[in-house]
């Protein structure tokens, strides 16, 4: 498995994560980097979410979601994608099921900061960031914000993203962001899983224009938070 290197690593920071409540799966990311949310997230309901970063193999994401749905662990998953690459020592990947089970990976060769934490239905990770504690935010809020009444997987994932970047977030500075949850049967007319899908593709406050655009999209659809997630 080996893919060109592209001119540009994806730097950035992101977190895949699982609702125990409501099955939700999701990935969120923000990076200086043009269009992430087409290179970083990927996520199916009821199988789980793979996030692949730093000189992003792609194929990690459809690869991984399929090994997945055969019921592999998100380790073993990592391992067998990561075997097969040649440039493995460049990337940064993460991946969780729809148990909560979740494993992380980053190459030696990383820029620095680069590393990760895995957590309880969750995990964060990012390269050339402001330090350690940019990802340790990230597992901090994440965890907080689950407390909080009436909310949800993207407000979590949300507040993960803001805390990152209150710790310094990516050294290169922000450009774009994404959101992406999965819901079986939540998204457009119960046709897919989109539950939501969310990007900011050039922006230079990104995490704000997001979260804006959360609260948009829940206007539009008419959804109503719960303590459950509900629609």
């Amino acid at each position: 498995m080996r893919t060109p290197r592209p001119a540009t690593p994806v730097a950035t920071y992101s977190i895949v994560a699982f609702d125990p409540k409501t099955g939700d799966l999701g990935v969120a990311v923000q990076s200086k980097f043009f269009g992430v949310g087409s290179v970083v997230p990927w996520a199916k309901a009821k199988v789980g979410a793979v996030a692949t970063q730093a000189y992003a193999n792609t194929t990690y994401g459809p690869e991984g979601l399929k090994q997945l749905e055969s019921r592999r662990a998100p380790q073993k998953i990592i391992e067998r994608l990561t075997s097969r690459d040649k440039e493995r020592d460049s990337r940064q990947v993460a991946v969780i099921d729809a148990k909560g089970r979740a494993a992380a990976f980053t190459g030696t060769n990383c820029f620095a900061w680069a590393g990760h934490f895995v957590g309880t239905n969750f995990s964060v990770q990012g390269n050339i960031l402001a330090g350690e504690q940019v990802i340790r935010a990230m597992a901090e809020a994440f965890s907080t914000a689950q407390q909080q009444p009436d909310s949800e997987l993207a407000d979590w994932l949300m507040a993960a993203l803001d805390a990152a970047e209150k710790a310094g977030g990516d050294r290169r500075g922000r450009q774009s962001a994404a959101l992406l949850v999965v819901r079986d049967q939540g998204g457009y007319g119960d046709f897919n899983d989109r539950y939501v899908d969310l990007r900011v593709e050039d922006n230079a406050e990104p995490i704000q224009e997001l979260a804006r655009l959360l609260q948009l999209h829940r206007r539009f659809t008419g959804r109503v938070k719960d303590a459950g997630g509900g629609r």
